[in-house]
């Protein structure tokens, strides 16, 4: 036998056997895949259970969630066969991409309570806020990490808050306050990880204050946002008729869960749930679908399991090769952590509502995809970690 033969290494040539430990396909985080599958699944029988009763038909809305579900996994699939760096690449374009569409939904989007938040294609709802979720933390990581420093720089803070200002903008005049708040909170989740001082993140505070005052005063904000907060922070405002329907389906998205006891009543057996109490509570309040039919253990464990996935996440953000992979995951984790204390936060009445989905969870396509675009990113950090 040829010596060249007997000296070839294990994970050479196309006769492997076995890969090298070191290679993309053997470092899949398999505990965050099966955690964020089993909540997409979980979701499946909410939005049904939320929704067979008070639709034309018992399946409309879970069989699109179904299809929603599986462009979601195809899409993460795509992300994460790609290295993160090549993304990076390509952040420029994707950044611009999503600038033209926020213009473009602004003025030729789809009308619905005031707003113009989405395109009509057919049957589905394309959200480019949704999107821009992503699109603007790979801008904003990329442009931050092309510093290689363990503290950011005052003028590379300064180029950042440009960076993610004009979509955020574009957002609150659609208007959209809850999407920019995740994409404010995911900035300064990312930002002082990168080393931002105090101050830096008092200032992104104080800026996106001042925007959304602005956008008050300016009455882009339509009646309908203002009177969510109006309830908030005073109760005594429901005696408005004119605001009583906002209260009475908050109250109920509360008593449902109040309700729901220990163990719950049973999947498809809550009669709130199966009411038209609370309008849309497959996609706004699908929490509280949970704690009226499976009780205190069941959103227990949803909560449990979106703790597992942070902190996979955490982990992985840790154990990244690079500065640019670190901030990725920091800002992916500071999205979901702050998308489901608002959504649970607002369904138990210690937040005003919204209308930002669960992630995984709520009944919508363009939220899904962004959310496994998001967790594909995720798995290249971690398939990439060793060089």
């Amino acid at each position: 036998m040829p010596l060249s033969l007997l000296n070839r290494r294990p994970d050479s040539g196309l006769g492997n056997i076995r890969s090298s430990p070191s290679a993309p396909g053997r470092n899949i985080d398999w505990l965050l895949m099966v955690v964020h599958n089993l909540l997409a699944v979980i979701g499946l029988f909410v939005v049904y259970s939320a929704s067979w009763s008070k639709s034309a038909s018992p399946f409309q809305f879970v069989t699109r969630q179904e299809i929603f579900l599986i462009a979601a996994v195809l899409t993460m699939v795509v992300v994460m066969a790609v290295d993160y760096e090549t993304w990076k690449e390509r952040a420029g374009f994707f950044y611009g991409v999503t600038v033209i569409m926020l213009v473009l939904v602004i003025a030729m989007g789809a009308l619905r309570g005031g707003a113009r938040l989405s395109f009509d294609i057919g049957p589905i709802l394309v959200q480019p806020a949704e999107f821009a979720k992503i699109t603007v933390l790979l801008a904003l990581a990329a442009y931050v990490s092309a510093e290689q420093s363990d503290r950011i720089s005052y003028a590379r803070f300064s180029g950042g808050l440009m960076l993610i200002g004009v979509p955020t903008a574009l957002i609150i005049i659609q208007p959209d306050l809850g999407s920019a708040s995740v994409i404010v909170a995911m900035a300064m989740g990312l930002l002082l990880i990168a080393g931002a001082r105090a101050k830096h993140i008092f200032l992104i505070t104080a800026l996106a204050a001042m925007t959304v005052g602005a956008a008050v005063l300016t009455r882009i904000v339509s009646p309908y946002q203002l009177e969510r907060i109006t309830v908030f922070v005073n109760s005594d405002k429901c005696r408005d008729p004119k605001i009583a329907d906002l209260c009475f389906q908050v109250n109920n998205a509360t008593k449902a869960i109040a309700t729901g006891g220990l163990t719950g009543k049973g999947w498809l057996n809550g009669p709130i749930t199966l009411s038209k109490d609370i309008p849309v509570q497959w996609a706004d309040f699908p929490f509280s679908a949970v704690g009226e039919q499976f009780g205190l253990v069941g959103c227990g464990i949803i909560l449990a399991l979106y703790g597992v996935m942070l902190f996979r996440i955490w982990r992985i953000a840790q154990l990244s090769r690079d500065q640019l992979g670190t901030l990725l995951c920091a800002g992916v984790f500071t999205m979901i952590l702050w998308q489901v204390f608002q959504n649970v936060g607002m369904t138990i009445g210690l937040m005003p509502v919204t209308g930002l989905p669960l992630p995984f969870i709520s009944y919508g396509g363009s939220g899904l995809v962004a959310f496994y675009a998001m967790l594909g990113l995720v798995q290249s950090v971690h398939m990439r970690r060793y060089r």
